[in-house]
This record gives C-alpha cells, sequence and structure tokens, in this order.
C-alpha cells in the first residue's frame, strides 16, 4: 500500500507573527481530508518511513495554481496520524508571500482560518494545528 502525505498549509505574517490555516471545503488537511475514525498520534511515534516534504509542496503549488517558490516547507514538523488505511504522515508547509494568497484559497473554495476558528474541525484536525501553531511560534 503506498501512504500519501498529507500537508497544513500556513501563513506566518513576517512583522505581527499572525498564524492562519488554509482551510478547504474538507478541512484543514491538503487535498485530502482524513478518513473517519483517524487518530493522531503521539508526538514521539517512531515511523519506520520518512517523508522529504519537496515533491508534495510542489504538488501543492500546482493544486493552488502558485508560482514553483511559493511554498515552503517548514523544517523539522512531521505528525502521523493512523486511519484505517494505515498511518498517513502530515507535512507543515508556508506560503512564502507577504499576504496569504486568498484568491488560490477562494479558487478552491477555501479559507484562511486562525486556530481560534477551527472549533468546526474534527479533534484530529484541531490537535494537528495545535501541534502545527506550538512548532511556529516556538
Amino acid at each position: 500500500m503506498t501512504v500519501s502525505p498529507r500537508l497544513l498549509l500556513i501563513h506566518k505574517h513576517g512583522t505581527s507573527g499572525r498564524v492562519r490555516f488554509l482551510c478547504l471545503s474538507s478541512g484543514v488537511v491538503a487535498f485530502k481530508p482524513l478518513p473517519a475514525l483517524s487518530a493522531l498520534r503521539d508526538e514521539d511515534f517512531s515511523p519506520t518511513i520518512q517523508f522529504h516534504p519537496t515533491a508534495v509542496v510542489r504538488e501543492a503549488e500546482v493544486h493552488l495554481g502558485l508560482a514553483e517558490g511559493a511554498v515552503e516547507p517548514v523544517a523539522d514538523f512531521q505528525a502521523w496520524v493512523d486511519t484505517p488505511e494505515g498511518d498517513v504522515p502530515v507535512l507543515l508547509a508556508a506560503f512564502a508571500s507577504i499576504d496569504p494568497p486568498f484568491a488560490a484559497a477562494d479558487r478552491l473554495h477555501g479559507r484562511f482560518i486562525a486556530i481560534t476558528e477551527s472549533r468546526q474541525l474534527s479533534e484530529v484536525e484541531r490537535n494537528l494545528l495545535r501541534r502545527a501553531y506550538e512548532h511556529v511560534l516556538g
């Protein structure tokens, strides 16, 4: 079985430090939602394989209609979700622009949300956002 990594896409403002997450109609895990009955693995989970984010990030740029280099991987972040199909890695990437790419989000019927706007998401997605938020703010 082939494991397909997922992405959390964020924008962190360079001056204010404001962090926003791209939220699509299916949730914040791009571009394929996590299946029902998913559970976030502990942070100390040690998978047998690791994923390099470059290919996944480039796929996201293409999917969003953005130029190469518009999305950058965030170093040292990787979460794992236990799903009925197997363990799925969730990587973190950030938009490199000064402002979030609102037009790209609109094209996909998405929007940018703050972590405080995540109540409608599943528990797994809220916990992924919490881990990502803690990671980018240190």
